[in-house]
């Protein structure tokens, strides 16, 4: 029985052993796309644009909460003067308000929200041209697997010969100063 363990084991081992071979003599290397998008001119024009979009809703969203608020300042003052059934009126229009402006927040900056949507759409084809560039310089390079250093995929130490994101701005056009 004893025997037989063993020799499981050690079937196991050379079993693991073929399996790694192949996979240590591949070619791994890293980039950082966050590095590569704050190169790309179009990345600086895609945050202005977004950036215009987001100041617009939050105008807007400011807006809403500034009439819930002089909505209530202005029950404040006249509370004294009006019935309670007029009073409940306005206290409902005022809570029916809140309600839009919350609704407002989360239909615009919410997830999946319009915020979301308009950064997913103006970023889409910035980020298919950097894939792009990242699939013909691993190919060219012949790496086995790259990883992105901004995504926090848990590299915790890289070597910077094997840092390919260089390789992508090139590929891409993009001089780096």
């Amino acid at each position: 029985m004893e025997k037989c363990m063993k020799l499981l084991f050690l079937s196991g081992v050379m079993f693991l052993m073929t399996c790694m071979t192949p996979s240590i003599a591949q070619k791994w290397g890293y980039i950082d796309t966050e590095f590569i998008l704050n190169k790309h001119p179009d990345y600086k024009l895609v945050q202005q644009e977004l950036e215009a979009y987001s100041s617009q809703w939050k105008k807007e969203a400011q807006n809403l909460e500034q009439e819930v608020k002089e909505m209530r300042s202005a029950l404040k003052a006249e509370e004294v003067l009006l019935t309670e059934e007029m009073y409940q009126e306005r206290l409902a229009m005022i809570e029916e308000k809140q309600k839009q402006a919350v609704a407002f927040n989360n239909r615009t900056f919410g997830i999946n929200g319009q915020y979301y949507q308009k950064q997913t759409e103006l970023m889409q084809p910035l980020q298919s041209k950097i894939y792009e560039a990242i699939d013909r310089v691993s190919k060219r390079n012949g790496l086995a697997g790259l990883f992105d250093k901004a995504a926090g995929l848990g590299l915790i130490y890289t070597d910077p010969r094997h840092d390919y994101s260089e390789f992508v701005l090139e590929e891409l056009g993009i001089e780096n100063k």
